[in-house]
């Protein structure tokens, strides 16, 4: 019987949760999965029920990274090799950064290494108050590249420099003050907070959300210049025009729910 890595559900409400399903390593990832993975995300954000994604961990662990046994054998192989294997997890990353939906990462446990990437990929991330991290490449003489770009700009150069040299584990709430989580959650409580999340996420137009990510995209690392402002304006201007932005604005207006929102 062919292991089933990566199991995805998806609800009534377009809400799809992806679960790393080998509880056995801490749910860490090997190609096999990296592909499932990247595989799920490209068919769930070309699909237009879809309304968010939930990635998240089977047992009582998130992730604990690459698989140390794959790690061992990419040892191995040629420098084109090696390359190639670290290609297909920033492709799995950046499908889950770029993704039209939101993206939700619910760790249930522990996140060790590329288990902080595939976080920090995520928009939005709520941790259990048990859960604790570690950026731990440099403690097996590597270090988290692949996966910095996206770290880096969830905890900022700053922090990096402390976590990425230590390799030391900190836990949730330390997790939230440098800006890897945006919420904290008792274990029994996690469910609840997810789903009061997703309520949130379900009210707003899912045309405007994605208009919204790419927004963030297109103004974070520029001066506000006339350029930024022209961009700005353009862009406010066509949703205004917009099918679902002129739904929502009448949908106010006659004090009613807006069409996306399902009763």
């Amino acid at each position: 019987m062919t292991e089933q890595l990566l199991i995805t559900t998806i609800d009534d409400n377009g809400v799809a949760r992806l679960t790393m399903n080998r509880p056995e390593i801490r749910n860490a990832f090997n190609q096999a999965l990296i592909c499932q993975i990247c595989d799920a995300i490209g068919r769930l954000n070309s699909d237009a029920d879809i309304r968010a994604i939930v990635l998240t961990g089977a047992g009582k662990a998130f992730s604990a990274g690459a698989d140390l046994n794959m790690m061992r054998q990419a040892s191995d192989y040629s420098p084109a090799e090696n390359k190639d294997d670290a290609r297909r997890l920033a492709h799995m990353l950046h499908s889950i950064y770029a993704s039209p939906k939101p993206t939700i990462a619910l760790i249930n446990g522990p996140a060790m290494g590329g288990g902080l990437g595939l976080i920090a990929a995520c928009d939005i991330a709520v941790a259990a108050e048990e859960a604790f991290f570690a950026l731990t490449e440099v403690r097996v003489g590597l270090i988290p590249a692949v996966i910095s770009p996206f770290v880096i700009q969830a905890i900022g150069a700053r922090q990096a420099r402390r976590y990425f040299l230590t390799g030391e584990r900190f836990n949730a709430e330390t997790a939230k003050t440098i800006g890897l989580v945006h919420m904290v959650a008792m274990s029994a409580q996690l469910e609840a907070t997810l789903d009061e999340l997703i309520d949130n996420l379900l009210a707003c137009g899912p045309d405007a959300q994605c208009e919204a990510k790419e927004l963030i995209r297109a103004v974070k690392h520029r001066p506000i210049n006339e350029a930024v402002l022209e961009d700005t304006s353009g862009r406010i201007a066509r949703l205004r025009a917009s099918p679902e932005g002129k739904e929502g604005l009448t949908a106010f207006l006659e004090k009613r729910k807006p069409g996306w929102v399902k009763e």
